[in-house]
């Protein structure tokens, strides 16, 4: 039976991975966490959805992770690095879907993987994981002639952009092509910008409503077009895949790993 803890239990991804937990059959609920001045401090964490577990909902990370075996955390990146640091002291193993991380804020998840096992991914839907072995795929057929477009929707609340998921899409693609996406990307335009570069990689955000996660890549030729598109429909898909991630961790000592790794299509 796994043990697991929940990062930020009462936000909207926090209740459906909460759902999902309660309801794996190899998963046992140990802890539900929040910050110190959320409302939902001390109160059933199973409330939130409906069904009451009795584990309290609590903000002393380092108390409550003492006997867990893993940590669940789609919150923000200062969040989950001070996580991290609790999970490292107390030997516990994360599950990381927290986006919006600096080149060097992921070189410390990298650095904390020698001394603990992490899945960190961008998207832990198991659709969009095998939407990314796709694009790897079209990028290296549709390598020349092709002018390529990532197209991402998220609800209101979102507040990076482009998606961490759109962005693991154009890295897979600038890397199957042999390029840094660095150095390729344009992540906006206005004005007179003259004719495009064909050796851009072009990203367009949208926000609005409540959209759980759309994303499409684009490969736009001369007399065709090829649409690589994924399309969420709820925010379990993506608790799902993190509960796959738990067990996949299972067994790993040490070590950062994607999903990727878990779904074995390396």
């Amino acid at each position: 039976m796994h043990k697991i803890a929940i990062a930020g239990s009462s936000g909207r991804m926090g209740r459906t991975l909460l759902e999902a937990t309660t309801q794996a059959t190899d998963m046992k609920l140990f802890a539900a966490l929040e910050k110190p001045d959320s409302p939902f401090l001390n109160k059933d964490a199973g409330e939130l959805i409906g069904s009451p577990c009795g584990v309290p909902i609590s903000s002393d990370f380092s108390s409550a992770l003492k006997g867990c075996d893993l940590l669940i955390d789609f919150t923000r990146p200062a969040g989950t690095l001070a996580h991290l640091k609790v999970c490292l002291e107390n030997h516990v193993k994360m599950v990381i879907g927290t986006t919006g991380f600096s080149i060097e804020e992921k070189a410390l998840l990298k650095e904390a993987a020698k001394n603990t096992a992490i899945v960190f991914a961008p998207n832990m839907s198991i659709g969009v994981n095998v939407t990314f072995k796709l694009l790897e795929v079209a990028a290296k057929i549709l390598n020349q002639g092709y002018d390529i477009e990532i197209i991402e929707a998220h609800h209101r609340h979102k507040i990076d952009a482009p998606s961490g998921t759109a962005l693991k899409m154009g890295e897979i693609i600038a890397q199957t092509l042999g390029k840094n996406l660095n150095e390729v990307a344009v992540y906006g335009r206005e004005g007179i910008t003259g004719e495009r570069n064909p050796e851009t990689i072009g990203f367009c955000t949208i926000r609005g409503g409540d959209i759980v996660g759309d994303h499409t890549a684009l490969f736009a030729g001369i007399g065709e077009r090829i649409e690589i598109s994924h399309k969420a429909s709820s925010r379990m898909t993506f608790a799902l895949g993190a509960l796959r991630a738990v067990r996949f961790l299972a067994d790993k000592p040490n070590g950062l790993f994607d999903m990727q790794d878990v779904l074995g299509l390396r």
